[in-house]
């Protein structure tokens, strides 16, 4: 009788084992920083709910078409993604809403972060600013205006109407000129107006980098994640607060439709939410915090999107208006721009 007793406590040991094993959760994110988060988030996690993550990367249109592909079985049980890119998810039925009353670091977050899509569709994790990087020795920049001024013709950059940084930043210097509407038809044809002034329309920060490096141009918007290329490139930098306040962008945590893993999904979007992880991937320079509690160093926080007054100040554009009117803003844009 011990003997069998004992054989079947070994085999329920080797089935524990087993379940353990087979306790997956499959994860879509982007693809920077991947040591990090293997070492900081992915490693951590696995310790404590005894689990695998099994981690894809790609661009957002890979990652996307993935999740669209796998509507009847999905394959990802959670994915980070732009809130617009989120938002078209959730209008395909790919997504399903997020049960925060079991995040239990969800009343933690600022509340840009809690319910940026409507409906529980999302939980913001990380934002970031976008502003104008500029030479002080050169200019003072006090608003959005100054980008279109005599004083920086000829010596600066704008982002392209395709990139993230594009529709916000327009959206500013239509606040500036007094006009918010979501057309961005004011801000597009003062643009156009000036376009002769503008050195280039980038598509990528390295790219805006290298000519302010090169001293090609004296101010471009920017988003707050690339400001160490420019803060540490040996020229007289600055950070402009501009009077109409800054803008950006955010990425959240999303839930695939179906999945039948949402409880190991909720709890590792809950442990990714928590103070510890969101004040190690801040001090790793790699996402500002969504959680309000994280305290980091001054000079820390002079690299990311970071504090209640920053967060206060941010203006970010809808992620339905940029679904909505995306083509109709690239339309004008290769009208008058790019003609």
């Amino acid at each position: 009788m011990k003997t069998l007793v004992l054989a079947g406590a070994s085999t329920l040991a080797l089935t524990a084992a087993a379940m353990a094993a087979d306790k997956t959760l499959t994860i879509s994110v982007y693809s920077f920083s991947q040591d990090e988060f293997k070492e900081l988030v992915y490693d951590p996690f696995e310790e404590i709910c005894g689990c695998e993550i099994v981690v894809e990367t790609g661009n957002s249109i890979e990652r996307l078409s993935k999740i669209e592909a796998n509507k009847d079985a999905p394959v990802i049980d959670m994915a980070v993604l732009s809130t617009h890119d989120a938002l078209g998810a959730a209008r395909k039925g790919l997504l399903q809403p997020i049960d925060t009353s079991k995040l239990s670091n969800f009343d933690k977050l600022y509340d840009i972060a809690k319910d940026p899509l409507g409906d529980s569709m999302g939980v913001g994790y990380t934002f970031y600013a976008t502003s104008i990087a500029y030479r002080s020795d050169k200019v003072t920049v006090e608003s959005w205006a100054d980008l279109l001024s005599p004083e920086l013709a000829g010596n600066v950059a704008l982002p392209d109407i395709t990139t993230n940084q594009g529709p916000p930043a327009l959206y500013m210097i239509g606040k500036a000129l007094g006009d918010t509407d979501s057309s961005l038809t004011a801000p597009i044809d003062a643009v156009a107006e000036k376009a002769d002034d503008i050195v280039t329309f980038y598509v990528r920060s390295s790219q805006l980098a290298q000519l302010m490096q090169q001293e090609e141009i004296w101010a471009a918007p920017v988003g707050r994640f690339a400001w160490g290329s420019f803060k540490d490139n040996g020229l007289p930098m600055a950070w402009a607060e501009p009077k109409e306040g800054q803008t950006g962008g955010m990425n959240v945590m999303v839930m695939t439709a179906n999945n039948g893993n949402e409880d190991l999904a909720l709890q590792f979007m809950d442990f990714w939410l928590s103070t510890e992880i969101q004040t190690a991937l801040a001090n790793a320079l790699i996402d500002s915090p969504a959680n309000a509690e994280v305290v980091v160093s001054d000079d820390i926080a002079a690299n990311l999107t970071y504090g209640a007054e920053t967060v206060d100040q941010l203006h970010l554009l809808d992620p339905a208006t940029i679904l909505d009117m995306r083509e109709s803003w690239l339309e004008q844009w290769n009208a008058k721009v790019m003609k």
